[in-house]
């Protein structure tokens, strides 16, 4: 797949690394411009380039950028396309989001910043080095497993397969309104579960 991943921190940093390794096609881009970004192009292969330069022509967008940063980025230029939502709120780094504080879920917070974007919660749950040194073969023991939610099924999927492909078990998380159950302070936030212990983690999630 072509891929534009938007933040190039811990989280976009290596799924930039893993994703080229798995033979995508990917750019990645950052607020600061793709000048601060030739190290990890150099690194992995990825291009570099701007924000609309990593997005228009993609197949599928990782957006990992701080969550305050969410209604800077062009929200149309992701109107059709997959785009994995990778962030949490922090109210500490974020500040004070009112809708959020109220309850409604980051994702579908973000979802509405993205007009007609294809929205999918992941990878907000793991530790970011996990995701170079945590995969593991289909069947292993002790597979470390992430949740994934969406309103729209076949984007589901196809993130849910991009999960599988990176060595972690996908696990249904419902819609944007049940992402709430992957957010910081449940019992998968940082947990490292297997599947069976993600699917239980989601269930004995409390508001």
């Amino acid at each position: 797949m072509k891929i534009g991943i938007i933040g190039s921190g811990h989280i976009g940093g290596n799924l930039t690394r893993r994703l080229t390794d798995l033979g995508h096609d990917v750019t990645v881009a950052n607020s600061r411009g793709p000048q601060t970004l030739r190290a990890l192009g150099g690194e992995t292969g990825a291009e570099t380039g701007t924000v609309e330069e990593a997005v228009r022509d993609a197949d599928l967008a990782v957006v990992a950028v701080p969550l305050m940063a969410v209604p800077d980025l062009p929200g149309g230029l992701f109107a059709g396309k997959i785009v994995v939502d990778a962030d949490n709120y922090y109210p500490d780094r974020d500040g004070d989001i009112p809708e959020l504080m109220d309850g409604k879920s980051s994702s579908r917070w973000t979802a509405e910043h993205f007009p007609g974007a294809r929205l999918v919660k992941a990878f907000n749950t793991m530790k970011a080095e996990h995701l170079l040194d945590g995969g593991r073969p289909p069947g292993s023991q002790g597979r470390i497993a992430l949740p994934v939610a969406s309103d729209d099924v076949d984007a589901k999927r196809v993130v849910m397969d991009l999960v599988d492909a990176l060595g972690f078990d996908a696990v249904d998380g419902g819609t944007l309104d049940d992402s709430w159950r992957q957010e910081p302070g449940t019992p998968i936030y940082l947990a490292d579960r297997d599947a069976d212990g993600v699917r239980k983690g989601l269930a004995e999630a409390r508001r």
